[in-house]
């Protein structure tokens, strides 16, 4: 049996039993009888050895530890918070052209309509390809046609659990509506609010976050909405994250904002190259995207770090990249994974999702480990 069977094997043995902690495999490292008076030490040491206590390579992710993420993450529930968005795909048949009789203009003809939850749906897409069991988004969207669309989408994806969605005809749902000429995408037309979010929704967004808190494994937040106080993370809702998380410590949350990234505290952020300068002292992890090169790590008190990416050949579409990634770090932080581990597993998966040309991409267990072995195999990654 190779020793990648052999994992996949004694993986599977330990899904129901659970896994040592991060904590407990270093602690149980100090002691060698402990190996062999452990019994999930002893199995996944006899398949890939742990890594040294102490730096710089305790925390290099290895194959163990990936399959300990696929395997723990049916047992998971991560909460989101943000602005979910529908993207509207409008399919027209150039062929199909016709003048319109009132203004003498060409009407385009729909012969298709698709509909995609979009912005945190985008991430909810991942959390659920990567085979989170339960994935909770705290959020609001209209009493409109859109709305009702939207989630429609939702719940038909498994373990998406749909009960703190508000649905207030005192707000739009947010749409990017994208009309497809052919193989040609024409003007897109986009559906925002863009007044602030009233008083009273922010309430219910606050009460209902609360009474969700404790039950969620992670939190990813998406600040997605460009207009000052127009969305779901208002200033209200960034500061009580803020106290939530400062309260829960242990509870891996990880913010990313379109524009006041530099606005959030005691939470990990996620900014990009252009962003990464609003960053101050947010009090967590700053997992600092780098594009193909990766993500750098800064964490309070410790240099900066960087967890080098997964270049790959060929054509590449970067669209939803960033909200793969995110997936990937949250899943791992939820399953007990360090910083590092966790920037290592987000690039892969966006290694994953670039490579979908055309759609916003998601990567499933089977991807995620055939690109880790691509990846482990050869010097070069392609």
């Amino acid at each position: 049996m190779s020793r990648g069977e052999q994992t996949t094997r004694r993986v599977r043995e330990f899904r129901e039993t659970g896994w040592p902690t991060l904590a407990e495999r270093r602690g149980l490292e100090e002691s060698l009888s402990a190996r062999a008076t452990h019994p999930k030490i002893a199995i996944l040491s006899s398949v890939a050895p742990f890594p040294p206590v102490g730096p710089p390579h305790m925390d290099a992710l290895r194959t163990a530890d990936l399959e300990l993420v696929l395997a723990t993450l049916p047992h998971r529930r991560i909460g989101l918070v943000g602005d979910l968005f529908l993207d509207r795909y409008l399919d027209i048949d150039p062929a199909r052209d016709e003048p319109s009789v009132e203004t003498g203009l060409i009407a385009y003809q729909v012969t298709g309509v698709r509909n995609y939850p979009g912005a945190l749906g985008t991430v909810l897409n991942n959390l659920v390809a990567l085979g989170v069991g339960t994935v909770h988004p705290v959020t609001f969207v209209g009493a409109d046609g859109h709305g009702d669309d939207l989630l429609r989408a939702l719940r038909q994806l498994p373990g998406v659990v749909t009960d703190d969605v508000i649905v207030t005809p005192a707000r739009l749902t947010p749409t990017y509506t994208k009309p497809m000429y052919g193989e040609r995408e024409l003007n897109r037309l986009d559906v925002k609010n863009r007044t602030p979010t009233p008083d009273a929704i922010q309430d219910e967004l606050l009460d209902r976050l609360a009474a969700r808190w404790d039950s969620f494994d992670a939190v990813i937040v998406l600040d997605q909405v460009s207009e000052p106080e127009c969305g779901v993370v208002t200033a209200r809702v960034r500061e009580r994250i803020a106290e939530l998380a400062a309260a829960t410590p242990g509870k891996f949350v990880l913010a990313d904002s379109r524009e006041l990234i530099g606005l959030f505290r005691d939470v990990c952020v996620k900014p990009n190259e252009r962003e990464g300068g609003a960053v101050g002292e947010c009090g967590r992890t700053v997992f600092l995207t780098l594009g193909e090169r990766g993500i750098q790590l800064r964490a309070p008190g410790e240099d900066p770090r960087l967890i080098p990416g997964y270049p790959v050949a060929g054509p590449v579409d970067i669209c939803g990249a960033g909200d793969s990634c995110s997936a990937g770090i949250a899943v791992a932080k939820a399953c007990g994974l360090t910083d590092a581990q966790a920037a290592t597993i987000g690039n892969l998966v966006a290694s994953v999702t670039v490579r979908q040309i055309g759609v916003t991409g998601t990567c499933t267990p089977a991807q995620l480990r055939a690109r880790w072995g691509e990846v482990t195999s050869s010097p070069s990654s392609s």
